[in-house]
């Protein structure tokens, strides 16, 4: 799992901790996905570009350094992964966004997609897809795909948790692409649901169950 990397910080674990829990609700569901996505940022864009500009202080003239979020693009895979969106946002504002609604077939497990709005992407650009749970890996497979498709080359998919069979599947079909998480549980029970796992996240976060 080379491309692979689980963001240890104790703050994670224990707002993990607190969303795994059946009885916290949506509301700070919502809000601790946010924080936790804050954090995941932090370290998944640790390798971004920076320009060189002039600054003044009140002092004098100094050099800093700035990054192009003009050339940094957002890909929440719907609906979960607007949960993930605003915490990424709040880092780098000027982001473009794009969406791709995809569903899991209960029968196959395979994605069905239902709505794709992207916008341009340059070679340049740094793309982070974002997801909660990586479960079986094929709706992240197929996001990769559509992205690629539209000309994206640098990718990052940021996720809560994920199994290790949705990692393989990733990392099997997309060797160039970097994996963020906050954990790796231990396996995918019978249908298809990470185990220990957090349920349903789109759920969770909606109240739609």
């Amino acid at each position: 799992m080379n491309h692979f990397h689980i963001v240890k910080h104790p703050l994670i674990k224990h707002k993990l901790s607190i969303m795994r829990n059946k009885d916290t609700g949506p509301k700070e569901f919502r809000e601790l996905l946010n924080e936790i996505t804050l954090l995941l940022t932090y370290e998944a864009t640790r390798n971004l570009q920076t320009l060189e500009i002039d600054v003044e202080t009140p002092i004098e003239k100094t050099k800093g350094e700035v990054v192009e979020d003009k050339k940094i693009a957002i890909v929440p895979i719907l609906r979960a992964g607007l949960g993930m969106l605003d915490g990424v946002l709040s880092l780098v504002p000027n982001a473009s966004v794009g969406f791709l609604g995809v569903f899991r077939d209960p029968d196959t497990l395979k994605p069905i997609e239902y709505y794709e709005k992207f916008p341009e992407f340059g070679d340049d650009h740094q793309i982070f897809i974002l997801d909660p749970m990586l479960a079986t890996g094929h709706s992240m497979v197929h996001a990769i795909k559509e992205v690629k498709k539209h000309g994206g080359k640098n990718i990052i998919v940021m996720c809560l948790i994920a199994a290790p069979e949705g990692v393989k599947v990733v990392e099997s079909e997309n060797d160039d692409v970097e994996i963020y998480a906050a954990a790796l549980d231990k396996k995918l029970n019978d249908k298809a649901y990470i185990i220990p796992g957090l349920g349903d996240a789109g759920d969770r976060l909606f109240r739609t169950k």
